[in-house]
């Protein structure tokens, strides 16, 4: 038997620019290393200058016959709109132009279906194809069966295409009951983290910005970083040792960017809402990239969006290392490091602990037996390191200020005045 190699789709990227023109070509680049990632190769761009996007078919009449110029030219098989389209506009510009119509959104959904891993990541990404779906299941299914594949067509997007409204909002109801209780697990482990007063400490930036590879670096968690856009997208949980007295908890979370589609937002709210919890945030910049001050706006927009703003914050200027970026006046109150050659990592961890280190202290107990069921707080409030029963129970442990006030009368060499803990 022969194994017949899967044609990629070849498409034509589709722009609107309202407003700067500069700032749609950049957003087109970057659609077109999205299109790149789903397996899309494309053909051509376009990019039309309105004052507002035409309600009906997104770009004006004009453009549209020259789309259909370039699609008979180039042999292209679909294309590619830079904004979410509504359903009369998929609608009307397949129709006019005979071949496949996708969106940014579409196209994000399709790489989210491939990547996910998790059974949380891929309960949120079937939710998001599904609030998408939801209002185009006249026409869509015909546009995705042009070719018999293709974007839009992996996880479950293609077998609910058939489905009806009714069927799809029982399956969205039955989803949001299966994202309720992975939060109810997530806020049992977070629960656990706070009894024990381990910091967390959440990555965020825009995709690509090196956050994986930033994680593997100070963690050694093997998480695979590739150059691809929303390569990860699963939230990784690591234990970081930032200093003999100090454990984080880090989260590396899913890449943030432009137009990020407001399904994603609410379908990854399980994952995102990280951010609300954490005591600390690594905003990670690629220094390397020309576009580093947008892509921080835009993350920096985000936070705000989801409530996180108020979280304290360190902005981590990644790979340093990199001609581009070396040479660039350096901001105070920022750390700059190189997350694959390792250059800045002990500031970074530095930086961390300044931020976090509340007055904890590694001390030594001697509790007498009739006060050993202290040593149950010690395990719910403080990083017990050791214990050992002789004729006291002799714990070695890391605790916070209040704990020490509590305890301070079988500290070993405790001498500090009482007021000064509580």
């Amino acid at each position: 038997m022969v194994e017949t190699e899967v044609q990629k789709e070849r498409v034509i990227l589709v722009g609107v620019s309202e407003q700067d023109g500069d700032d749609t070509k950049d957003s087109l680049e970057e659609l077109k290393e999205l299109a790149a990632t789903a397996g899309a190769v494309t053909e051509g761009m376009v990019i039309q200058n309105r004052e507002r996007i035409h309600p009906g078919t997104y770009v004006g009449t004009g453009k549209v016959s020259e789309i259909k110029e370039m699609l008979a030219t180039t042999g292209a098989t679909g294309i590619v709109c830079d904004d979410e389209l509504s359903p009369a506009q998929m609608k009307n510009l397949e129709d006019l132009l005979d071949t496949k119509v996708m969106d940014r959104t579409l196209v994000i959904l399709d790489i989210f279906a491939a990547h996910a891993s998790t059974s949380e990541g891929k309960i949120q990404v079937e939710l998001a194809q599904l609030r998408y779906s939801m209002t185009r299941l006249a026409g869509f299914g015909r546009s995705m069966s042009r070719l018999g594949g293709g974007i839009g067509t992996r996880g479950p997007g293609e077998k609910k295409l058939e489905m009806d409204k009714r069927i799809i909002r029982t399956r969205i109801s039955q989803l949001k009951r299966e994202l309720a209780e992975v939060k109810k697990h997530r806020e049992v482990a977070r629960g656990q983290r706070m009894r024990n007063h381990v910091p967390v400490a959440a990555i965020v930036g825009y995709t690509n910005a090196g956050k994986s590879t930033l994680l593997n670096a100070i963690t050694g968690a093997g998480i695979p970083a590739n150059n691809r856009l929303f390569d990860t997208l699963d939230t990784t949980t690591r234990l970081l040792t930032v200093s003999d007295t100090l454990d984080v908890v880090i989260s590396d979370t899913v890449g943030f960017i432009r137009k990020l589609p407001h399904q994603l937002v609410e379908a990854f709210k399980a994952t995102l809402e990280e951010l609300e919890y954490a005591d600390l945030l690594l905003h990670v910049i690629d220094l390397s990239n020309p576009e580093w001050q947008e892509q921080a706006r835009i993350v920096d927009a985000l936070i705000k969006e989801l409530g996180a703003d108020a979280i304290p914050c360190i902005r981590v200027y990644n790979k340093c290392d990199l001609a581009f970026a070396s040479g660039r006046e350096k901001e105070a109150n920022a750390v700059y490091v190189s997350a694959k050659t390792g250059e800045g990592l002990d500031a970074l961890l530095s930086a961390i602990d300044g931020k976090l280190d509340k007055g904890t202290k590694r001390v030594t107990l001697h509790l007498p037996y009739d006060k050993a069921g202290a040593l149950d707080s010690l395990y719910r409030e403080a990083k017990v390191e050791s214990v050992e029963y002789g004729e006291t129970v002799d714990v070695v442990a890391v605790c916070t200020p209040r704990v020490i006030g509590q305890l301070k009368d079988y500290i070993e060499g405790w001498t500090e005045p009482k007021e000064e803990w509580e």
